[in-house]
């Protein structure tokens, strides 16, 4: 029984490892100077992936009464993101206002 835990956390370690690593080697590849290209990514992507996951999550949501709880989280995010510049606690914030409409509403939505 001790072996399967030396083996399985081996394995835990190893892939931690490998992914820390991973995370790192472009900061090690480009530490002294960074190319014009990845410099142009920093700069699109974070938008780009912002847009994707905001229609990914709206996609299937019909624009009539029952689509307000999805609104209104829309319209917490936007809000504390302009007012306060945090973008954990405006996704938060909304998840939360999102998550307690749809469970206690009492069947309005």
């Amino acid at each position: 029984m001790a072996s399967n835990n030396f083996y399985t956390l081996a394995i835990i370690f190893a892939a931690g490892f490998v992914t820390v690593l991973l995370r790192l080697l472009p900061f090690i590849a480009f530490s002294k100077h960074q190319p014009k290209f990845i410099l142009y990514l920093g700069r699109v992507l974070p938008p780009a992936t912002m847009t994707l996951l905001i229609v990914f999550c709206l996609k299937d949501t019909n624009l009539n009464y029952y689509a307000l709880p999805e609104i209104i989280a829309c319209l917490i995010v936007i809000i504390l993101h302009v007012w306060k510049h945090n973008t954990l606690l405006s996704i938060i914030a909304g998840t939360a206002v999102y998550m307690y409409l749809i469970q206690n509403a009492g069947g309005i939505f």
